[in-house]
């Protein structure tokens, strides 16, 4: 039998990383279209930004162009990483079972995949039917031609997982998982006129029930939630499943969504370029001689590079290799080291222009501005926390032959590194003061990142650009096609009733706000651990936020406890994934690590604690 953290250490290897994975060579084309797609929407953007605040002559096509694209690019984007096996999905307990039942499980997984496509495909291709009545405003051409990516790629992903399917699994896997599937829903199909009178039991069944069962055979998380709304659906309503295809079209397709795959593009350059290795250096000059010195560099890396990429996995592997050795070598212990990385990164990821902020505010209609501005000042509480446990940790380091850097070696790297540590500032402060939204910022800076890229840090050569296009457009595409089927999943709970019966019986706890406050704290800390960030917001924010609003909780204050607590839980071992992405990056066992992690978890949690209880902390700013 393999060991859990075996296991999730092996699967790591399918997390994206700029360039490190290609694809099958059946998917070149639709690679291309993927990488042109998504050129065409950073022209589009840039050309948008260009004409509004340049020429003062808005192109008043430029968003509804830009939608068409960002809907075929998140669907071909998903296809991609079906390809390249870098949907995101939890594979712990797949570690547990015997070696033949993982392979069934992994069988069956692959399986309950093609059966949820199958379902979706002809349901996405009426709906492009009935889009075909509407005519955009602008462009004056049917909603057709945009939602015509909704059955393509559902088709193109359902071809790969047949595949996928078929070359992994033998003869017998194959029909015991057919059989499996089939008799599971026979038996559900004739329970299903009792099933509706069983009213939230239904919830516990398809939504609890079907996900959590999809998770621990290691289906990816966005279709545990597909699989598991499209179940309740057909078993306990008469609604027909183009209703889905609706909620899934709405969840992907908010232009707010746009900045995404954009700020994922910037992470890359980041990596590709050396901009971030420039941040990293400058600190280490500035604050290597002190004691705990190489600690505060890496945590005040993780909140600079932070500031440009929107990516933990990127911000990770980019400061690790630049500061481990150094570390290693004054007598920082390996597994102390991966504890700092995995807490710094679940402290930095509200530091604009956070993908995780971006999101939230799109699907709880919180205010970008705002998440943005106090955003920058809760990642500095949560820094403050850390460099307290920091320098207690390092009482007893090695000092010995450590100088000051000459002031004339200080101030080179600064100068080399200044045009990288504009940009976090720069991005906070247009966003921040409404001077631009964050997609039109996003585009900016790409083009500034490139443009210093070339000028500074030495450019970046074609076939790497491509690659880089490719890997944005896979996990974009990862990403969305969460948001796409956990925003049906929500819609779905929300349509029982279920939610207005949670919000009377939260506000007649006692302790009033605070409370809620203790019990959003528990949830997302849960929720952080097994779903991962987004689909966790995505699912629950339609539910929590309106509670939220009733007892009177600032919306921005609420979102900063909740983005704390889902990036606590998601680097909580035995399960947070994200505290896996660490050990990897830093190659040391989780086994070594997860006793060190714990401090450092609780000095977030006090900071959490803080940042719940004081409300200025997260709005005296904005």
């Amino acid at each position: 039998m393999t060991s859990a953290t075996d296991t999730m250490q092996i699967n790591l290897e399918d997390l994206p990383a700029p360039g490190l994975r290609a694809g099958s060579a059946l998917l070149r084309p639709v690679e291309f279209i993927a990488a042109a797609l998504l050129l065409v929407i950073v022209c589009l953007l840039l050309a948008g930004v260009t004409s509004r605040y340049v020429f003062s002559m808005p192109i008043v096509w430029v968003d509804e162009a830009a939608s068409i694209c960002f809907l075929w690019l998140a669907m071909l984007g998903s296809v991609i990483a079906i390809d390249r096996a870098e949907h995101l999905r939890l594979t712990i307990f797949v570690g547990l079972m015997p070696e033949r039942l993982t392979r069934f499980a992994n069988t069956l997984g692959l399986l309950l995949v093609a059966t949820f496509l199958l379902a979706m495909f002809v349901p996405a291709s009426h709906y492009v039917v009935e889009e075909a009545y509407i005519t955009s405003a602008a462009l004056n051409i049917p909603m057709s031609w945009r939602v015509a990516a909704l059955p393509v790629g559902i088709g193109l992903m359902l071809l790969l997982v047949l595949r996928d399917a078929f070359r992994s699994a033998t003869l017998a896997e194959f029909a015991a998982g057919v059989a499996f599937i089939g008799a599971v829903t026979t038996l559900l199909w004739m329970l299903s006129p009792s099933l509706t009178s069983l009213g939230y039991a239904n919830i516990l069944i398809f939504l609890v029930g079907f996900v959590a069962f999809c998770l621990v055979i290691g289906v990816p998380i966005a279709f545990c939630f597909g699989i598991g709304a499209l179940a309740f659906l057909t078993f306990t309503t008469s609604m027909p499943t183009m209703v889905l295809i609706g909620r899934m079209d709405e969840g992907m397709s908010s232009m707010i969504l746009l900045s995404v795959p954009i700020f994922v593009l910037l992470g890359c350059i980041l990596d590709a370029t050396g901009m971030g290795k420039a941040i990293v250096e400058f600190l280490a000059s500035l604050l290597g001689h002190v004691k705990a010195g190489m600690s505060y560099v890496l945590l005040g890396s993780l909140f600079l590079v932070s500031g440009i990429s929107g990516s933990k996995v990127s911000d990770m592997a980019t400061v690790a290799p630049a500061l481990f050795p150094e570390m290693k070598r004054r007598g920082h212990k390996p597994k102390e080291m991966i504890a700092l990385l995995a807490t710094g990164a679940a402290m930095a990821d509200t530091v604009p222009p956070s993908i995780v902020l971006i999101v939230l505010g799109s699907v709880a209609g919180v205010s970008i501005a705002g998440l943005f501005t106090s955003g920058f000042i809760i990642a500095m509480v949560l820094l403050l926390a850390l460099a307290i446990l920091a320098r207690w940790k390092a009482r007893h380091e090695a000092m010995d032959g450590i100088r000051r850097a000459p002031m004339k070696t200080v101030g080179k790297v600064a100068l080399i590194a200044a045009p990288a540590l504009v940009l976090p500032f720069l991005i906070r402060a247009v966003v921040g003061g409404g001077i631009a939204t964050a997609t039109e910022v996003s585009t900016i800076a790409v083009l500034y990142a490139m443009i210093i890229g070339m000028v500074l840090y030495g450019g970046i050569k074609p076939a790497k650009m491509y690659s880089m296009l490719v890997e944005t457009a896979a996990l974009s595409g990862a990403i969305l096609i969460i948001l796409g089927t956990a925003s049906a999943m929500a819609w779905t709970l929300t349509q029982t009733g279920f939610a207005f019966h949670m919000a009377n019986l939260i506000t007649d706890l006692p302790g009033g706000w605070f409370t809620y406050m203790l019990v959003t704290i528990a949830v997302f800390l849960i929720l952080g651990c097994v779903l991962e960030g987004l689909p966790a917001l995505v699912l629950m924010a339609p539910i929590m936020f309106p509670i939220a609003k009733t007892l009177g909780i600032h919306d921005i204050h609420y979102s900063m406890v909740v983005v704390t607590a889902m990036n606590i839980g998601l680097m909580a071992p035995p399960i947070g994934v994200g505290f896996y992405i660490a050990c990897k990056i830093g190659n040391v066992s989780p086994d070594e690590a997860m006793g060190a992690i714990w401090p450092y978890i609780a000095a977030l949690f006090v900071g959490l604690l803080l940042i719940a209880a004081v409300p200025a902390f997260s709005i005296a700013y904005l």
